[in-house]
């Protein structure tokens, strides 16, 4: 149940994102749903692999690299799926970054509410 619902508000998020930022097209909650799901899923899989094959780039640049990372992750997702739009990849940035600061967010209040 906590899953379903961390999924619902990362989909939430992404409009939120959308509103916020206008480099960032979700066209509806479907399509914000599949996406949000399509990046929880590079990030499971794929993340990891790029993190390990960029870590001496990762180290050099004292970790702001995975800014980059996860950039990607954003910009793939929106590859990839209709209704789910990004303009370029310096939006995906800032549209990434903006999404993380919500799951942050999203996570914090989770963690208040299972040790209460």
């Amino acid at each position: 149940m906590k899953l379903i619902l961390k999924w619902l508000l990362h989909a939430a998020a992404l409009l939120c994102v959308a509103y916020l930022y206008q480099g960032v097209v979700v066209s509806s909650f479907t399509a914000a749903l599949a996406a949000a799901f399509v990046i929880g899923l590079f990030n499971m899989v794929l993340r990891p692999v790029l993190v390990l094959l960029t870590l001496p780039v990762t180290v050099i640049t004292l970790g702001l690299f995975l800014f980059v990372i996860n950039a990607l992750m954003f910009w793939a997702a929106a590859r990839l799926l209709e209704g789910f739009q990004v303009r370029d990849f310096p939006a995906a940035l800032v549209g990434s970054l903006i999404y993380a600061v919500f799951g942050l967010l999203i996570d914090s209040v989770f963690q208040r509410l299972i040790l209460k």
